[in-house]
């Protein structure tokens, strides 16, 4: 039987300490007892991009935030359907997870950090929509394992009243802000309406074949 090997390990800005595993082929990323991501599910990781652009695919522009690299399987599905005038800004709080997509999982980044229409930003994400002003047709986040501010505790800002209402004034007018999430959270959804928008709410599959465990996603457009 072949052990789990521990590559490296990233302290999180604030919050605590990241681990980069190697079993066989496979990759995981594990906070604590968590494993936040995995080379072996990413079919939800890869929804969130597809099923977000298909609710801005009538933007001229079309420009995408994405919060978190991850194992870049958002980015990767997301420059699958952007078109070439497109934009994906990926914001990215720790360094080590870009070395290690550059370093140990190159093969699975394959490219996708170089393409032309990829900007990547090292910071906050809760930063960069502060910043915004109807920037961004769609915010893509997946950052915890929910909105609960596991990695770090000043990630709570994103889902709270303030990080939302950010969130809205970061989009254009038709855009959409997509949160993934390992469960669902009634309270989140109503928090989310009672910021204004109009929400859907969507159980997507771990793994790309339709099987293992369910995820959830929400949809979040501005209500007219």
């Amino acid at each position: 039987m072949i052990a789990r090997e521990l590559l490296d390990a990233a302290w999180v800005p604030g919050g605590e300490k990241l681990e980069l595993f190697r079993h066989d082929k496979d990759f995981m990323i594990v906070l604590g007892h968590n494993e936040l991501m995995s080379s072996r599910k990413w079919g939800s990781e890869e929804a969130l991009a597809t099923m977000s652009f298909e609710r801005i695919k009538g933007a001229k522009r079309p420009h995408m935030l994405i919060g978190g690299y991850g194992m870049g399987f958002t980015l990767r599905a997301a420059l699958k359907v952007l078109p070439e005038n497109g934009q994906a800004t990926v914001v990215e709080l720790v360094p080590e997870i870009i070395e290690w997509a550059r370093g140990p999982m190159k093969e699975l980044e394959a490219g996708c950090l170089d393409d032309p229409r990829v900007n990547l930003v090292m910071s906050d994400v809760a930063m960069q929509i502060e910043a915004a002003d109807g920037d961004y047709d769609a915010i893509l986040l997946d950052v915890d394992n929910g909105p609960d501010g596991l990695v770090r505790e000043d990630n709570n800002v994103l889902y709270s009243k303030a990080g939302l209402r950010a969130a809205y004034r970061a989009l254009t007018p038709e855009g959409v802000l997509a949160i993934w999430s390992a469960a669902p959270d009634p309270n989140f959804t109503r928090r989310l309406e009672r910021a204004g928008f109009a929400v859907e709410e969507r159980k997507v599959a771990a793994r790309s074949n339709g099987k293992g465990p369910k995820h959830v996603i929400w949809f979040a457009t501005i209500r007219e």
